[in-house]
């Protein structure tokens, strides 16, 4: 079987969580035996046509001198670059910029669509791109011929607005077993001894709540910022909390070994993300040896359960900080069960096999 993943940026991975996807389900399905092609920006870092196995296709991508509307072209390059090719399903990770082209979208070829999370909710976006990606939402359902959640949430969000079924596979962990303590050294780190958070610094992810937080705490440790800062909102962000010299805003780090050897010896983590599905930095803390304290809503007490300490405002992140210890005894059942849903449930491996199986089960099936 001939597979296509399109919506990303490409592989290997120099961005985000989708392109972490693309990468991992790319290697095992090669694995297994299938023919995968990922398409790729045309200014990836990586511009061979191979890589492990993996058929790479480069395509022009303005993104970097058009912004958001450079999406949709590269997105429309891809596609149309797919109608060429003979392959038997089309992977889309996400719809948000080529729902619009849904109609050229082969029709003689199968089109499998991950859902992504309710990207409307973002509280980044204005109220006309709110609307455009209700829009967006409902062609991307319109023009595959099957879906895929990644939450039970999503799952169910889908047939109750749509009456439509979904394939539910989550995203995917392996549980990071190798920390490097030199990487401590890199950041000026002691074990433990810090706190942090990873995510796009968008305000959707509790970014202002949590640093508001760690400012009233003064804690006396480190909080690391992982993210891309050099934004609007990141440069506000710095800012505000530029009396704040523990604060510390690093940038991205896309070495996942690195950030899972930060996230490992971290004292808390913070995970302020409130949209989405099953998500990618959730898992990757969750298999790391995290201390997780998370956001308090059903996406991420879906995964988390009681194995987490939660927050809604500054005040609760700054109990946090003050009174939770890592080491406490009576905390380390967080940590090994997380791990244990980690092996049960979001292995790499499992996650694969899962996309296989739905990959065999919809092969020729056109509901267009």
């Amino acid at each position: 079987m001939r597979i296509a993943i399109v919506g990303t940026r490409g592989i290997p991975n120099h961005y985000g969580g989708f392109e972490q996807c693309a990468e991992y389900l790319a290697l095992g399905l090669v694995k297994k035996g299938y023919e995968v092609l990922v398409y790729n920006s045309h200014n990836h870092p990586y511009q061979k046509s191979e890589w492990n196995g993996v058929q790479l296709k480069h395509c022009y991508d303005p993104e970097d001198s058009l912004g958001t509307a450079g999406q949709f072209i590269y997105d429309f390059n891809c596609i149309m670059d797919v109608r060429k090719r003979k392959v038997d399903i089309i992977l889309q990770l996400g719809y948000t910029s080529s729902s619009v082209w849904g109609k050229i979208l082969p029709r003689k070829t199968v089109v499998t669509t991950n859902m992504d999370g309710l990207e409307w909710k973002r509280t980044k976006y204005s109220e006309k791109v709110k609307k455009f990606l209700l829009v967006a939402e409902k062609l991307g359902v319109k023009h595959s011929d099957h879906l895929i959640s990644d939450s039970i949430g999503i799952q169910d969000y889908l047939k109750d607005k749509y009456g439509k079924d979904s394939t539910f596979i989550p995203y995917g962990a392996d549980v990071f077993l190798n920390p490097d303590l030199s990487v401590l050294t890199e950041y000026n780190l002691e074990q433990n001894n810090y706190d942090l958070l990873i995510a796009r610094l968008e305000p959707e992810n509790s970014i202002e709540i949590i640093l508001d937080g760690v400012a009233k705490a003064n804690a006396g440790r480190p909080f690391l910022v992982i993210g891309k800062h050099l934004t609007t909102y990141g440069e506000y962000l710095k800012d505000k909390f530029k009396n704040y010299p523990l604060i510390r805003f690093v940038g991205g780090i896309y070495n996942i070994d690195k950030l899972n050897t930060i996230r490992y010896y971290s004292n808390i983590y913070f995970h302020g993300h409130t949209v989405g599905g099953t998500n990618p930095s959730l898992l990757e803390a969750m298999a790391s040896n995290s201390l997780m304290c998370a956001n308090d809503n059903p996406f991420n007490r879906y995964i988390l359960g009681d194995d987490a300490l939660y927050f809604n405002t500054p005040d609760e992140v700054c109990k946090v900080l003050q009174e939770v210890n890592k080491t406490d005894a009576s905390l380390q059942h967080y940590l090994s069960n997380n791990t244990e849903k980690i092996n049960a449930i979001y292995t790499w491996d499992k996650i694969v096999d899962q996309y296989a199986e739905h990959f065999e089960s919809i092969k020729g099936k056109l509901t267009r």
